[in-house]
């Protein structure tokens, strides 16, 4: 059996209770070295395996799947943060499922969730933006041109951009190019979470100074909206004493 399992943000713990404990279960890990914190291996038994995949290619991954299945123990497919986002899981499974071996994913916390966390904001303010949308800069991998930065930016709704930071000059211009203000909040997180975390709040047109500064070129994310200053927004309806709900009766007609 295979279980791909999400190690969270960077915090070791910050990864479910259920991804610990399939951890200390298994007989075999494949984790990303590149991503993900180390210290979570100290959650494994003595005796597994630990295979560092940021080291090996896709064939390589699938025949130590393969050959740990044929044996009979159970496999950890270890990603950063949350495997269904940019986690290039799906090409794994379609291999598994050539091979019929069966599998299952265990979710995790993603990148924008640890840095929202970190600056104690939410994407979601009434009356400010109802919508995040979690999207990347082209660069190897290839963006469909209806995704563009510009397309989404026209929304100005909250923007969570990873694998960008080494392109944030172009970032921010197409940014600008697309309908964002360049005094538009924002925010440059480095390693979210991780005991060496930098985060830095400015905007959209002080980014790339930013960015400069402080020597910031990967393993960060970029936070984009009005969300990120979290200044005049309206207060949500669920809590309004003149609104009723199927646990409480309005109580006043009115709310500021």
């Amino acid at each position: 059996m295979v279980y791909f399992v999400g190690a969270g943000t960077g915090a070791v713990d910050l990864i479910t209770v259920r991804g610990m404990r399939l951890l200390g279960q298994a007989d075999v890990v494949i984790y990303a070295g590149s991503l993900v914190n180390p210290k979570l291996l100290a959650y494994t038994r003595k005796g597994c395996e630990v295979y560092n995949s940021a080291k090996l290619t896709l064939k390589e991954v699938i025949q130590i799947i393969s050959s740990a299945q044929t044996e009979g123990k159970t496999t950890v497919r270890l990603h950063t943060g949350e495997p269904s986002i940019y986690g290039a899981v799906r090409e794994q499974m379609d291999e598994l499922d050539a091979l019929g071996i069966p599998y299952e994913s265990c979710p995790g916390v993603s990148a924008c969730f640890g840095a929202a966390a970190s600056l104690n904001l939410e994407f979601t303010l009434p009356g400010v933006s109802q919508s995040l949308i979690i999207t990347r800069m082209e660069g190897t991998t290839k963006v469909p041109d209806r995704e563009s930065i510009e397309g989404f930016a026209a929304h100005k709704a909250s923007m969570a951009i990873y694998l960008s930071a080494g392109m944030i000059q172009e970032l921010s211009r197409r940014l600008i190019a697309g309908g964002y203000e360049g005094n538009t909040p924002a925010a440059l997180i480095y390693k979210a979470t991780w005991a060496e975390e930098e985060a830095y709040v400015c905007t959209i047109e002080t980014l790339y100074g930013i960015s400069v500064k402080h020597r910031i070129t990967k393993m960060a994310l970029i936070l984009v909206g009005d969300a990120v200053a979290h200044q005049h927004y309206r207060k949500s309806r669920l809590y309004a004493p003149d609104f009723s709900t199927g646990y409480r009766e309005a109580s006043q007609k009115e709310w500021d």
